[in-house]
């Protein structure tokens, strides 16, 4: 039986990871309860006792926690922004290279991607990886999320029965171009720049979708758009991340229809002079504790799927 810490587990992806961790009789999980959960000692202890430690934590607290960690043997998971570029460790998307994926099977540490980013770095690395786009390319990226991306705060905020009626309409934030996901979003592709980025947030829980338009001159010489889907159809082939022709309704993308799932869907809009590219997935499931669980799956040598919503 291998022992899992969950240090943060009281918040939106603490909570979700631990449901989708309980009850496995081959892990026995560990959580700290009340006034122990931001007792030093306390943390440090289970932190240094466990097989797997798993952060569900602010940045600075993570790396804090990160700090406590004295035995070796200690593997971690981090969910949060604090380690998604840092030297040593793996990033969680296994569904980016074969290489990847051995770096989060072996590795001590791995760092859960963002749930804006990964659904713009599934858009962009393989093309950038395939030879289709130049790592020059200059890019935007608009991404959709429901409110339970902000945390805690914002739920109980759209969620209040006499909440502000500004919080009806889709709000862009991020508005100065500075977003603790655009070193990702950057690093992981390999992008020479920074896309101009606008995350959405919208009035219903959970689901995203991210959009990344394209013009056929900005694909290097001879590509067009049946290239660029022949590249996602050949890359993910599911059973987590897929390629579809279909995810339209009439013309309208559904933003939450992959809520409470932890898979994503890739696709590709439009003609041979403009293209979109978009990806759908659950901001709380491929965007935060299902790629959390996955991670910790490969880790522990375990089908990936175990324990997902596919």
């Amino acid at each position: 039986m291998t022992r899992v810490f969950i240090d943060g587990s009281a918040g939106t992806a603490g909570l979700r990871i631990r449901e989708r961790l309980e009850g496995r009789p081959e892990l026995d999980i560990i959580t700290l309860a009340g006034e122990a959960r931001k007792d030093p000692g306390a943390r440090r202890e289970a932190l240094n006792s466990c097989e797997l430690a798993v952060l569900c934590l602010p940045d600075a607290a993570s790396r804090e926690s990160v700090a406590m960690i004295e035995n070796p043997a200690v593997r971690v998971v981090d969910t949060s922004t604090a380690h998604r570029v840092a030297p040593g460790w793996a990033y969680g998307f296994p569904e980016l290279s074969a290489e990847r994926r051995e770096a989060i099977i072996t590795g001590k540490r791995v760092a859960s991607p963002g749930c804006h980013a990964g659904g713009f770095i599934v858009l962009v690395q393989p093309l950038i990886e395939a030879g289709l786009l130049p790592a020059s390319a200059k890019l935007c990226c608009h991404s959709l999320t429901g409110y339970s991306g902000g945390g805690k705060g914002m739920i109980a905020d759209y969620e209040a029965p006499d909440r502000a009626v500004k919080f009806d309409s889709a709000r862009p934030y991020g508005l100065s171009q500075v977003h603790k996901h655009l070193p990702e979003m950057v690093g992981i592709t390999g992008l020479e720049s920074e896309p101009v980025f606008c995350p959405i947030v919208a009035d219903f829980y959970c689901g995203m979708v991210v959009t990344v338009p394209l013009f056929r001159e900005q694909l290097n010489a001879g590509y067009g758009i049946e290239d660029v889907k022949a590249c996602y159809a050949a890359k993910f082939q599911g059973p987590i991340v897929s390629y579809t022709e279909a995810m339209d309704e009439g013309g309208f993308i559904d933003s939450n229809a992959l809520a409470g799932k932890d898979t994503m869907q890739v696709a590709v809009f439009g003609n041979e002079e403009r293209m979109l590219l978009v990806s759908r997935f659950d901001n709380l499931g491929k965007g935060a504790s299902g790629a959390a669980v996955q991670c910790i799956n490969l880790m522990l040598g375990m089908d990936e799927t175990t324990g997902l919503a596919l």
